[in-house]
């Protein structure tokens, strides 16, 4: 309910209280310590014993518009009955008027200092937690129905309302990536949950140093719930087969996010060269070779077991003889092939996160402008690129400036055929714009 200012109530440091409840005591934003040491007074009645934060004046238009996210600098003041703020507690979030706008869960460690997760004032139990995850479940059944397709992501963080958790699944297993210590703290109900709906042989945790660090997590890759993965695994993406190993690889084992892409791609090889970038595990260059009749596929990569992998993949669909896979660092053998006058006709950029952080978004950008710009120099009149980012913070709109200036500075037309984007099982939240986080354009350069 929204506070109702009646006589009676007394203002004391700045915050207005009753002489007759509990006195909510200011902390520090940061370190969640408290800046003074009055005592609360006793309540006979008292409210239930959760933290206020409070949010600094004209900046709590996103929270009220559910963007999920609450960094330190929009927030006020933190009022608390506790004498310790712990992090992963569940708090209610106010705007500097005292109106109640969602209940999430706070931590000092991290940069986004609250997660919401319900704008009902009702306390996130685990009915709660347990509901959510049954929600993306049933998306995901609805979905896939009657589908080839046995591999995709089943929870999507933020576009699933669980902000901090991903949850993807491989045929017969589930891979968790908890990015948020206080939904870690409440893993129980949530793997409760997931057992009894999807009811996995096995759920395995995968986890990210740099997420772990930010969060101030500490935990490591492993089995959470019945048996341990098959290493490798095989999976099932519409007519592409695929062997992955979900304990090592990268991100959960697979670019589950990629699978319309790689499909759209392929109407644009037949009969063509392609050079296939970042090539992980082989998927654009395999879709290239099997759905759209390539005979000339070559994959870059710098991970040794992951091309051992791509290899085995291409004899997985029987594409061998049209593919091979070379190690190498991308950025120095796209300036080899330059020099040595290579042509390809379509070449396929798919690079791993480069921007992690807002103070890193500008360097990502040239980087991504370098590296389309090298691309581009290997392509004839009428080649075509393929290019994507899967970095939250870069903007399709910035993505798409970054090819003007490739553009302009190589003096060569570029014309977007198709913008896409993530596929359904990776939904997007209108209200957190940076869930739609993957852009794939794919261009013919003039």
């Amino acid at each position: 309910m929204q506070p109702v200012y009646v006589p009676g109530r007394i203002r004391i440091g700045g915050l207005v209280a009753s002489s007759t409840t509990t006195t909510r005591r200011p902390i520090d934003v940061v370190t969640g310590a408290h800046t003074t040491n009055r005592k609360p007074t006793v309540d006979s009645n008292p409210e239930p014993q959760t933290s206020r934060v409070i949010i600094k004046p004209r900046r709590a238009q996103p929270f009220f518009s559910r963007h999920p996210w609450v960094f330190a600098g929009a927030i006020q003041r933190i009022e608390t009955p506790d004498e310790k703020l712990n992090p992963g507690d569940e708090v209610t979030v106010h705007s500097s008027k005292g109106e109640f706008i969602a209940r999430g869960l706070i931590n000092h460690n991290s940069n986004i200092r609250v997660r919401l997760y319900s704008w009902i004032d009702e306390p996130l139990a685990d009915d709660f937690w347990r509901d959510r995850v049954q929600q993306a479940v049933a998306m995901r059944s609805r979905l896939f129905e009657g589908s080839q397709t046995n591999a995709y992501r089943l929870i999507a963080s933020e576009a699933d309302g669980l902000s901090g958790l991903t949850v993807d699944r491989y045929g017969d297993w589930l891979l968790a990536q908890f990015t948020s210590l206080a939904v870690h703290q409440r893993r129980e109900p949530i793997i409760t949950a997931l057992n009894e709906l999807v009811k996995p042989r096995g759920i395995w945790m995968r986890t990210d140093r740099g997420v772990l660090d930010a969060e101030g997590l500490e935990l490591e890759d492993g089995l959470v719930s019945g048996d341990e993965p098959d290493r490798p695994m095989f999976i099932q993406q519409n007519e592409l087969q695929f062997g992955v190993d979900v304990t090592e690889g990268q991100k959960t084992g697979f670019y589950l996010d990629q699978r319309g892409n790689r499909e759209a791609v392929a109407e644009y090889v037949r009969g063509r060269r392609v050079l296939d970038c970042f090539c992980y595990t082989g998927g654009f260059g395999i879709a290239a070779a099997k759905l759209g009749g390539s005979t000339d596929v070559t994959g870059l990569d710098s991970s040794e077991p992951a091309l051992e992998i791509a290899g085995a993949n291409a004899e997985l669909n029987g594409v061998a003889e049209a593919c091979r896979f070379e190690k190498a660092d991308v950025k120095t053998r796209l300036a080899e092939l330059k020099e040595q006058g290579e042509q390809y006709d379509v070449v396929i950029m798919d690079p791993p996160k480069l921007a992690r952080s807002r103070g890193g978004l500008q360097r990502a950008l040239k980087a991504y402008l370098k590296m389309n710009q090298s691309a581009v120099n290997l392509l004839p009149p009428g080649g075509i690129l393929a290019t994507a980012s899967c970095s939250g913070l870069v903007s399709h709109e910035q993505f798409e400036v970054v090819l003007a200036a490739v553009a302009r500075e190589s003096g060569r037309p570029i014309r977007i055929l198709e913008s896409r984007s993530q596929p359904a099982d990776h939904p997007v939240s209108p209200n957190c714009p940076e869930s739609r986080y993957l852009k794939f354009l794919i261009c013919e350069v003039g």
